[in-house]
């Protein structure tokens, strides 16, 4: 808009058509007129102001002298003072310059003014002569106008509570992230670096906190230190579902590509290690900022002005490769990014839903908070304005939910009226993500009780894709997996040496388990006599017939027995106390031999492989009950030879 006015200075002033004519032949008026306007291309706002109204003290219909003055407050911030410009600059002459109608329009949508706003951006539409490309902005704003009318008259539910003085403090706080389990909140502060002057703005720096959920409250929070934090500025930060993984932006380093880069660092053996560039296939010459990890730390999203986008700064895409590098980043496409603003993208650990601000989709004004929700791998449906009063004529940025997808976090200046402080509040059902459970455990060696790491696979039974990865920490062994609850998912915990582990999560679609599964999970070696419960191979209801869903633990299998190709193993086939023995142990065996035929169709020699019926007769727990007569029902992997 600057650009747009020094032209109207221009226009006004008479430079561009070699003379200076003016609504007014009053010289005093005039020269106070011309002095203003220097003081306004310095951006001396005060003193532009003060010596236009000396212009119009002595001459009251100096429109030229109404419209800059309109322009000195709005780039002043004094948008209600600038509407009062404008009007009076249309009331003497619509006609003088109609452009006045659009700027008044959109500094009275500034202000939440929607009726009014909207009314001035059409009465600039029945103007005749007027530039395409604002004809075309009223027109998308006219649409937001109506929006916003509507959205207030149909409020969604909002209760926004401070999150109290453990996180917030006199400093602004903005852009939390937590852990998958909220035991972990990770924000920026904006703090002075000399105290002694705390507003100035160039004596403040960003750094990063934490807090810890700890006896049913948010604990004192904590700089984050080093390495993470330095004497530059450190922020707009996200964290993995297991809170192991941070990418961070950091603007101006020596090590950086561009303006603002992003960051990686990984939480181990009870510290966070040194911040790495995350590299030129991400970071560019432009700015990439405002990170969001997905659950397992493996996809990071994020805001740049690079080229090849579709506005004026979009919101991409990048994957981890098996090398611990990055993948060239991918747009998101035209479903999300618009041709204005679209940054602070969020990815919930559901991995299928997407909140982020933009400038560009219809709206409040300002930066709108918008829900996207994933239609397949490459393809986002159209955004959804989360509604007033969850946004404003404000700006609305850095919302997150959490696991269980009911409380929302976001930070704002406008509900405590001191700084920008982090709230939370209840977020209505349609806005919600879809829910996540998570397992959490430790993994250690069954014989020796060592912490292990280890990998972990999170894979759709349906689908057969692999939903997640993950590890255990290395040092203690403990692991956090995030488990979508709305399919059937099997997850294998592996390691070299070892045999794996499996464990299956059967969710119903109608009712979403959201309370975290704990476990310890020992892993065996691969010695004789070991076995393992293959817990995601099924049959058909009294039939030997496998489940297409088995193939995933299945081929699991194989890979396990073409890694160690001196392994001999038996496939064992049990059964509850359902029927008669003879029955059972001829059901099992059939099974068994399922599995097995199975094995030697991917290749595995057959001598590699005995398989054996045992029915009923080796019952892991009681038959008393369901849960019981199923852990019953089971097939096992032995090792017979290594």
């Amino acid at each position: 808009m600057r650009l747009f006015l020094l032209i109207l200075l221009l226009l006004i002033s008479g430079l561009m058509h070699g003379q200076r004519e003016y609504t007014t032949d009053n010289k005093r008026a005039i020269s106070h007129f011309e002095t203003a306007r220097q003081y306004y291309v310095l951006r001396d706002y005060a003193r532009a102001e003060t010596t236009l109204m000396k212009a119009i003290v002595l001459e009251p219909e100096f429109i030229e002298a109404w419209l800059i003055l309109a322009q000195v407050y709005t780039d002043a911030g004094k948008l209600e003072a600038s509407t009062d410009a404008y009007t009076k600059a249309i009331e003497l002459d619509s006609i003088f310059f109609p452009n006045a109608l659009y700027f008044l329009g959109l500094n009275e949508m500034e202000l939440g003014w929607y009726k009014d706003a909207r009314h001035h951006l059409q009465r600039f539409l029945d103007m005749d002569n007027t530039r395409e490309n604002l004809r075309e902005s009223a027109r998308e704003k006219i649409i937001s106008c109506d929006f916003a009318i509507h959205a207030m008259a149909n409020p969604v539910p909002f209760e926004p509570e401070n999150l109290g003085p453990n996180i917030n403090s006199e400093h602004d706080e903005y852009w939390p992230s937590l852990s998958a389990d909220e035991s972990i909140m990770v924000f920026t502060m904006l703090l002075p670096v000399d105290a002694r002057n705390p507003v100035t703005r160039g004596n403040r720096q960003e750094d990063l906190y934490y807090s810890r959920y700890e006896d049913g409250t948010w604990q004192p929070a904590q700089n984050a230190g080093k390495p993470l934090n330095t004497y530059d500025n450190e922020g707009a930060q996200s964290i993995s579902g297991n809170g192991r993984f941070m990418v961070f932006t950091a603007c101006g380093r020596e090590d950086g590509y561009g303006l603002c880069d992003l960051y990686f660092s990984v939480w181990k053996n009870g510290s966070w290690s040194i911040p790495v560039n995350m590299g030129p296939a991400i970071n560019s010459k432009h700015s990439e900022k405002q990170p969001s990890l997905s659950a397992d730390g493996r996809v990071v999203y994020f805001t740049s002005d690079r080229p090849g986008g579709i506005g004026k700064y979009d919101i991409w895409m990048s994957s981890r490769l098996n090398d611990g590098n990055w993948s060239l980043p991918v747009n998101l496409g035209a479903n999300i990014n618009s041709r204005e603003f679209d940054q602070s993208p969020f990815i919930h650990p559901d991995n299928k839903t997407m909140y982020f601000s933009s400038t560009g989709w219809p709206g409040m004004g300002g930066f709108d908070i918008y829900i996207s929700r994933r239609i397949n791998d490459s393809t986002w449906d159209k955004p959804v304005n989360l509604g007033y009063p969850i946004n404003t004529h404000h700006h609305e940025e850095g919302l997150i939910v959490n696991a269980r997808a009911d409380m929302a976090y976001f930070s704002s200046d406008r509900l405590s009226g001191k700084g920008r402080d982090i709230f939370s509040f209840a977020l209505y059902e349609d806005a919600q993500p879809n829910r996540v459970s998570y397992m959490k455990g430790r993994v250690f060696d069954s014989q020796t009780k060592r912490p292990l790491e280890a990998h972990f696979e999170l894979i759709d039974l349906g689908s057969r894709k692999k939903v997640i990865e993950s590890s255990s920490e290395p040092g203690n062994g403990e692991f956090l997996v995030v488990i979508p609850v709305d399919a059937d998912y099997a997850l294998n915990v592996s390691r070299p040496a070892y045999l794996f582990h499996s464990e299956n999560f059967a969710f119903d679609k109608v009712y979403s388990r959201t309370e975290p599964f704990l476990k310890d999970i020992a892993l065996n070696p691969i010695d004789i006599g070991e076995r393992i419960i293959l817990r995601n191979v099924f049959y058909k209801t009294d039939s030997f017939a496998l489940d297409i869903k088995s193939m995933v633990e299945l081929d699991k299998v194989v890979n396990f027995m073409q890694a160690t190709p001196s392994l001999v193993v038996e496939i064992g086939g049990h059964t509850d106390n359902t029927g008669s023995r003879e029955h059972n142990l001829w059901l099992s065996g059939k099974r068994a031999g399922e599995v097995a035929a199975y094995l030697v169709a991917q290749g595995i020699m057959q001598e590699r492989i005995e398989f054996r019926g045992y029915g009923m007769d080796v019952p892991v727990t009681t038959n008393e009950t369901e849960e019981g007569r199923a852990q019953n029902r089971r097939t096992e992997l032995k090792v017979l030879a290594r």
